[in-house]
């Protein structure tokens, strides 16, 4: 008698830039399609494997490859940089080579090995215009009508940051939360909070819209790099410590150059069981 052939499960990988944790499903081979429910699941740190964002890998006609972008509460988020250096780096690995294009909704990013086990991405023109970032009506994005003087900055998503004198000081869950729902930010915000630690030098603490507080954000690192050079308080090539470590960001006439290192930490499968419950 023959048995039964379980169906297989589904492969994935579990990656971080600076503690800010991905997990990664490379749909290339025709694996099944993610759903906000799946990544619900997925994003569960007890029941599932657990993520500040979930990345999809797809084919493009113009790019090395495709990436879809989902939260931890299953919305989907235009850009993510920190997964997208992580990806990059692991790709150009598979690959052997030193450069490569990922199409992301931002349009097409270029990566490219930075040397030291470093990673490059170019996140694309900052987008400083209230409509394109969005805000809810005309105002000026580099000082908004919110207590604490935040610069509205969209780098594919929504950012709202603040510059404090102690970003350690801040209650980041409180203020994160209350702000990421700002009624001037139709679809949401991520929040940063920064302090200026020496010449070319921030100090940022973030809090993610649909996910909550992470140890690094790639795409909101850049945004705070930009409203600091847009204030006048720094350059627009600077370095930012963030609670999970260092990142270089460089605003040049060509976008926003984020320069860090990334992690492959592990690869596995979702069983079926599991796929069949979520």
């Amino acid at each position: 008698m023959s048995q039964t052939v379980p169906p297989p499960g589904l492969p994935f990988m579990k990656m971080h830039g600076l503690g800010n944790d991905f997990v990664v499903i490379d749909a290339r081979d025709g694996a099944a399609a993610v759903t906000a429910g799946l990544a619900r699941g997925l994003a569960d740190r007890h029941r599932g494997v657990g993520f500040d964002q979930l990345a999809v890998i797809e084919e493009d006609a113009g790019a090395d490859l495709r990436l879809t972008f989902f939260n931890a509460d299953g919305s989907l988020s235009a850009a993510c940089g920190n997964a997208t250096r992580c990806i990059a780096r692991w790709e150009m690995d598979r690959r052997g080579i030193a450069a490569l294009t990922l199409r992301t909704e931002r349009g097409v990013l270029q990566a490219r090995d930075a040397g030291g086990g470093l990673t490059s991405v170019n996140m694309g023109p900052p987008v400083t215009d209230w409509a394109g970032i969005p805000l809810a009506r005309e105002m000026d994005t580099l000082h908004l009508p919110i207590d604490g003087d935040p610069v509205a900055t969209g780098m594919g998503n929504p950012h709202c940051t603040f510059f404090v004198a102690d970003a350690e000081a801040v209650d980041l869950a409180a203020d994160g939360a209350r702000m990421e729902h700002h009624p001037l930010f139709p679809e949401r915000t991520n929040v940063q909070f920064a302090h200026v630690m020496g010449p070319g030098h921030l100090r940022m603490r973030v809090w993610e819209r649909g996910t909550g507080i992470t140890l690094a954000s790639g795409s909101s690192s850049c945004a705070v790099a930009v409203a600091a050079a847009r204030r006048g308080l720094t350059g627009r090539s600077v370095r930012i410590t963030l609670d999970g470590g260092e990142i270089g960001i460089d605003w040049r006439e060509d976008g926003v150059w984020m320069t860090g290192p990334t992690a492959h930490v592990f690869s596995g499968v979702l069983t079926p069981e599991w796929l069949g419950a979520v």
